[in-house]
Parts: structure tokens; C-alpha cells; sequence
């Protein structure tokens, strides 16, 4: 069996060259891509001529402002990051069926016997770097028998030796030492197939990453620096400090010294790296889109121009979910403004659907949230969540069969009803109440979410249905500390009288369990109605590890 052969490729300006992809020609100044932190925003990625102007990642706003004043910047975009990386993901698998991507920039490939099918393993860094240099992206690649191996030469493979001495305590994002041919905007030019000369990407091969041979992963990696092992800022510093800065330094020591001093994490990304731990690449599933887009001719910023839309795609989805079966759980509605930017609103259902009409009034009570700015241009309805839909089939006499589409046309009733509030409240927080198998007050009830549980349809115990509507944790009563019901009582800053009392009824606690709550010992239960109206539910506390007493747990209705 061959030796595996995993191809790591980093993408360090993702952020940045995307938007320089969606508008070309429009970036000609330096340009950063921002991240909110809640206190301020950071640059989380960086063009070309942001970084010979100087700027760095993580670097604040108005720091990267003093320097580069005209300084071109954008807010990050997650989710269009995302996508752009799924896109990404599709065109790797040209290279190999086994594409992950590990990270938000980065992808993995198990080229391992398909390098052969494009003429070897220089040629495939070769045509990644023509892909890259095509799309406007930089890409650094690293070839090697494991994983942890080709993702420390993609991003410090490349960096000449005399500087690891002085960059040993850098992290990956370290790419000055970027190769020339990914760099290129240049569209590539194939003449000089025909007999012509070759151009410098072609040429000098080993600029778009490194390959380490089959079998010699540490003699490739023993002179990069340690951060290649994928290791956590405080221990590189730490290993910089007791100057083992290369992780050729780290071959040549004691392993339990190393998992003794620097923990178990060092020695498993070393071997990792050496192919002593197996790593596997478990490649992406293919994901099934259920998704609707409609570009539109003009702007529109108007809440009903935008429900007329939603209107147009809302339908085509649901016919296209219907085909395979399938409902909707959760919604998601992208708008994508002129100015580049997106804003989107989700809905879930308590019941997955098909038809558009019980999707639509929830969608139209979430428009209010939509920001139009200064126009929106497109718009896209996204199926997030779906689920199988069984069919419903009705037999037997008519009595039978008017009952049953009652009774599903009232369990529908409910369904919109809960869509609805969930749209407003959350989901999260619709509850319902079934019947558990406990004699403790607070647990005789389980509480489910609504939109994921099914109503209870049998009787409730009869045990049960005696207990206050209202629980809360028991709240002392001023009153003498016997058994003996008192006639007055004083509880939450009022004197109550009582009038009229039932029980005692008494439960103990569950003694294979030690709960805080119940360490008071044996309860006596009365249900108490003051005077004044108030039907309380009083229990005495006989005393266990606690002192005994009088409190107030619930209330009647």
C-alpha cells in the first residue's frame, strides 16, 4: 500500500481577495477586511498593498487609519465567507475525491494516488498555483506523508533558514516571504506552450509551496520553527525561552521531559507531524442546496417591494422541496445590498412544511428587521433545516375519516400558532408540560420545547393534577415552629388569615438522592385559603440538616 500523501493549501488573504474578486478594478488603494470585537474592530485580513503599507492582522482601526490614510476598509462577512470557501472546497476536488477544509482559510487534500493522473506531484502544486493565479488568490501549498507535516510547510515552508531564529515565536499568518507567482493578478497566458518562453510562475516551480518526499516528513520539517507544529502561543513561547525554536530542536529531546514540562499536547502534534499518531482527513459530504435567488433589475427598499419578492421565491422553493419529500424547519432570507453588504433573517417552524402559506405570514413578520440602506439588488430564500415529510393516509368510514382530518387540521392549528410566536419570541422559548414519574412537586412535570415535542394525549395522573399552578423555590413563613397549622401567619410582608385548610400531605424526600433543596426532611403539605382570596400551598419542615419550619411553595389558581 502507498505511503499517504496529504496536500495542504492556505489561503491567507481569503477575506480580502474576495471582495477584490467581486469588484474588480475598484480596490486601488490598500485594502482590510474588519472584525468587530464589541469594543473596537480589528483587521482580520489584508490585501497586497494594505501589507507593504505595513499593516498587520489583529492590528485596530484607527492604529492601520494613522498609518495608511487612505486605507480602503470593509466589515467581514462571515457567512459570504463560508460560501466562498464551499466554492472552493467544489473546485479542490478536481485534485482528489478527499477535500476537508480544516479551517477557515485553509483546505486539506488526500492526493494519494491520484498525483500520477497530472503528471506528479511537482506538476499539482504547479496547476494549484495557475488555479490560484486565475481566481486572484493567494494560495501557499505544502505536500508531505501526514498532515501535520503539509500544514507546517504550507505556511513556514517557504521562509528561508537564517530568519528562524527570528521569527520562531511568529504564528502562521507570517507571509513575507510570499511567493511571487501567487501574488500575480495577471491572467495566465499558455503561447508559451507553443514554443515560447515560459513565464516566472512556470518556471520557478517551488514558489507555490514545498514538498516533502515520501518517508523524509522530519528531515523536511526539523528546520522550520516550532509554531509549524500547530502549538498554542504560550508554549511556543515557552520553547523560545529555553531556546527551542526549531522543531529540529524538539526530535533530539527526552519525550517524557517534553510531556512533563510543555503537557501532552506538544508531544501529540510532534508525532502527529512525524506520522507516529495517525491523523485522518475526513473529506466534506457533498451538501445537498435547497435554495431560490432572484437578482433584481433595480434597487428596492420598500418593506412591500421585498414581500412581493419573497413572495416569488417562496413558492419555487417549496415546490422543490415537495419533489424530494422534504419540509421546511428553518428559513433563512438573505438580502444582499448595493453597497456589498447582507443582511439575513431566520424563522423556524414547529412543524416542517411544504405549503408557502404557512411560511409566508412568518417571513413577512421578520421584514421589519431588515435594513434596506441604500437599496437591495438580490435576494435569496435558503431551506437551513429540513426534514422528511411522511404522507397521511386516512381509511375506513366517513365518521372515521372527518375525525381525523378535524384532528389534523387543530394539531396544524396549534403548529401556526406556535410558528408564530416563535417568530417574535424565539422558539427556544414556547414550552409545554408532560407528566413525569415523581412524587417531588418540582418534578412531577418535565418541561419540553413546544416546537420539538408532541403534546401529551393520554391522562394526566390524578396525583398530580392536585398541585399548585404556581411553583416557585419554598419562601419561609413567619409563623411558630410546630406542626400544627397556624391560624395566622405573616409570609412576603403581609399578616394572612387563614380560613379554610386541607391535609396534611406528606412527602418525603428521595434518599438516594442529596439534593440541597430537600435536606429540611419530611414535609407536611396543607392547601390554604386566606381570607383575603390567596390559596397557598404551606408545608412544614420537620427538620433533617436544616432547621425545621414553616414555608410557602406554590399557589393555587
Amino acid at each position: 500500500m502507498p505511503n499517504r500523501r496529504i496536500l495542504s493549501l492556505w489561503f491567507p488573504r481569503l477575506g480580502a481577495e474576495r471582495l477584490i474578486r467581486m469588484e474588480r478594478g475598484t480596490f486601488d488603494a490598500p485594502l482590510a477586511v474588519l472584525r468587530d470585537t464589541g469594543q473596537m474592530q480589528v483587521i482580520c485580513s489584508l490585501s497586497e498593498q494594505a501589507e507593504r503599507e505595513g499593516l498587520t492582522l489583529g492590528q485596530p482601526l484607527r492604529d492601520a487609519q494613522a498609518m495608511c490614510p487612505h486605507l480602503i476598509t470593509r466589515l467581514r462577512n462571515m457567512q459570504a465567507e463560508q460560501g466562498f470557501m464551499k466554492v472552493l472546497t467544489r473546485w479542490a476536488g478536481k485534485y482528489s475525491p478527499w477535500v476537508a477544509a480544516t479551517e477557515e482559510d485553509a483546505l486539506v487534500l488526500d492526493v494519494t494516488g491520484s498525483t500520477h493522473l497530472f503528471g506528479g506531484e511537482g506538476r499539482v502544486l504547479e496547476r494549484v498555483g495557475e488555479d490560484c493565479a486565475d481566481l486572484q488568490l493567494t494560495v501557499r501549498a505544502g505536500l508531505a506523508d501526514t498532515l501535520g507535516a503539509a500544514w507546517g510547510l504550507a505556511r513556514f515552508g517557504t521562509q528561508p533558514g537564517p530568519q528562524f531564529d527570528s521569527v520562531a515565536h511568529r504564528s502562521g499568518d507570517d507571509i513575507d516571504q510570499e511567493a511571487p507567482a501567487t501574488r500575480s493578478r495577471a491572467v495566465k497566458r499558455r503561447h508559451w506552450t507553443r514554443g515560447g518562453a515560459a513565464p516566472p510562475a512556470a518556471r520557478d516551480k517551488a514558489d507555490v509551496g514545498r514538498i516533502a518526499p515520501p518517508g523524509q516528513a522530519r528531515e523536511a520539517l526539523a528546520p522550520l520553527p516550532v509554531a509549524a507544529l500547530r502549538l498554542d502561543d504560550d508554549t511556543q513561547a515557552e520553547l523560545a525561552r529555553l531556546g527551542l525554536r526549531r522543531i529540529g530542536d524538539l526530535t533530539g529531546q527526552p519525550r517524557a521531559g517534553l510531556a512533563r514540562r510543555f503537557g501532552k499536547g506538544l508531544v501529540l502534534r510532534l508525532d502527529q507531524a512525524l506520522g507516529a499518531v495517525p491523523e485522518p482527513v475526513n473529506p466534506t459530504p457533498p451538501e445537498t442546496f435547497y435554495a431560490v435567488r432572484m437578482s433584481l433589475p433595480d434597487p428596492i427598499g420598500l418593506e412591500e417591494d421585498v414581500a412581493a419578492a419573497v413572495d416569488k421565491v417562496l413558492g419555487p422553493l417549496c415546490e422543490r422541496l415537495k419533489k424530494k419529500s422534504k419540509g421546511l424547519r428553518v428559513v433563512r432570507l438573505q438580502v444582499f445590498r448595493t453597497d456589498q453588504t447582507m443582511q439575513s433573517v431566520e424563522v423556524g417552524l414547529a412543524r416542517a412544511t411544504d405549503d408557502p402559506e404557512r411560511v409566508r405570514p412568518l417571513l413577512r413578520m421578520k421584514l421589519t428587521d431588515i435594513d434596506a440602506g441604500f437599496g437591495i439588488d438580490m435576494l435569496r430564500l435558503e431551506a437551513v433545516r429540513v426534514e422528511t415529510l411522511h404522507a397521511r393516509h386516512t381509511a375506513g368510514h366517513l365518521e372515521a375519516r372527518q375525525a381525523a382530518d378535524k384532528r389534523l387540521n387543530q394539531g396544524q392549528a396549534l403548529e401556526d400558532l406556535i410558528g408564530r410566536i416563535g417568530a417574535r419570541v424565539g422558539l427556544e422559548q414556547i414550552t409545554r408540560r408532560h407528566p413525569a414519574s415523581s412524587h417531588i412537586p418540582e418534578k412531577t412535570a418535565q418541561v419540553l420545547h413546544a416546537a420539538w415535542s408532541e403534546p401529551w394525549e393520554q391522562a394526566w395522573p390524578e396525583g398530580v393534577l392536585k398541585r399548585p399552578l404556581l411553583l416557585w423555590r419554598p419562601e419561609p413563613v413567619h409563623a411558630p415552629e410546630v406542626p400544627r397549622l397556624p391560624e395566622v401567619f405573616r409570609w412576603r410582608g403581609r399578616d394572612l388569615a387563614v380560613a379554610d385548610a386541607r391535609g396534611p400531605e406528606r412527602i418525603a424526600p428521595e434518599w438516594w438522592l442529596d439534593e440541597p433543596e430537600w435536606r429540611s426532611g419530611v414535609r407536611d403539605y396543607w392547601r390554604v385559603t386566606c381570607k383575603n382570596g390567596e390559596r397557598l400551598w404551606l408545608f412544614f419542615a420537620h427538620g433533617g440538616q436544616m432547621s425545621a419550619g414553616w414555608f410557602c411553595q406554590g399557589s393555587f389558581a
